[in-house]
């Protein structure tokens, strides 16, 4: 089939274009054919053609998004505290009270506390209870005054090896050179059963044996007797300690004070003086001496 030109080869339609056949002659295929390529591509004409926008979404990198943020959760309310808005405790205001009542009761109890903490440690240190105690009288001046307190420990406690029953007389205390309170010996308070007042706090002189005539050992200026039979507890009516007051011309046990001081008489020893704090002590007890 030949053209109007007479030209063997040109196409017989507008839309068609010469193609080869199986066995080598030239076949004609329609643009319109529903199998064709439309790009020519050799694509199959039923997959869809991506479009612009599609390409663009594929080319652009997915946005970032930062971690949601959970809000605050509102603070728990304090043990002992109602929630926002509602009343104080009374716990909370005794522990802010800046005047008033409870301000005054506060602080009564913590001063309560401080001071029973300060006796117990004391205490702890001392091993005896009161660990302090006020000077009465005169009888040890001038190394202890009226109205000075007395920090006391145990007998036991800080006493070297040679003392008797924790305590060292002024007898052994000047051959071994222990002193304390400016003197010879130690300086003990003693509480005779058959006292009636406060304990004595008097220096140990020397130490005697039940039936022992100490008057030959005893310093005749502390006397006020010629011999053993005019002397107040002589012979020594049981073991015991002879003891006397720096300040006073006489053995408390040739004064009939008391007698011999038993050990287990013994409350203590005094160990360091802290002046004028006792007048506190003695006041409120109506013990002062005038």
């Amino acid at each position: 089939m030949t053209d109007e030109s007479g030209d063997p080869n040109a196409p017989t339609g507008p839309d068609s274009e010469p193609t080869e056949g199986t066995d080598g002659t030239p076949t004609e295929r329609s643009s319109t054919d529903p199998g064709a390529d439309a790009d020519g591509d050799g694509s199959d004409a039923g997959a869809p053609d991506p479009s612009p926008s599609d390409e663009a979404a594929s080319t652009v990198p997915p946005r970032l998004t930062e971690p949601r943020r959970e809000s605050a959760a509102p603070p728990r309310p304090k043990p002992g505290s109602r929630a926002a808005g509602g009343d104080e405790s009374l716990l909370t205001r005794f522990r802010t009270a800046r005047s008033g009542p409870l301000l005054f009761i506060r602080e009564t109890i913590y001063s309560a506390l401080g001071v029973l903490a300060v006796g117990l440690l004391l205490f702890a240190i001392s091993g005896v209870w009161p660990p302090m105690v006020a000077v009465e009288s005169g009888s040890m001046e001038p190394e202890m005054q009226r109205g000075d307190l007395i920090f006391v420990t145990d007998p036991e406690r800080f006493t070297p090896d040679y003392a008797q029953a924790g305590i060292v007389t002024v007898e052994v205390g000047t051959d071994e050179g222990y002193r304390s309170f400016d003197g010879n010996g130690s300086v003990i308070i003693y509480d005779p059963p058959d006292r009636v007042g406060s304990p004595i706090i008097h220096r140990a002189q020397f130490h005697v044996e039940a039936g022992e005539n100490w008057y030959d050992r005893a310093n005749p200026a502390y006397l006020n007797a010629d011999d053993c039979e005019s002397l107040s507890n002589c012979p020594a009516p049981h073991d015991g300690f002879i003891t006397k007051g720096d300040a006073n011309a006489r053995y408390d046990q040739a004064s009939n004070i008391a007698g011999p001081v038993r050990p287990e008489w013994v409350r203590g020893t005094a160990r360091l003086r802290i002046p004028y704090l006792g007048h506190i002590r003695l006041r409120l007890a109506g013990t002062l001496a005038t």
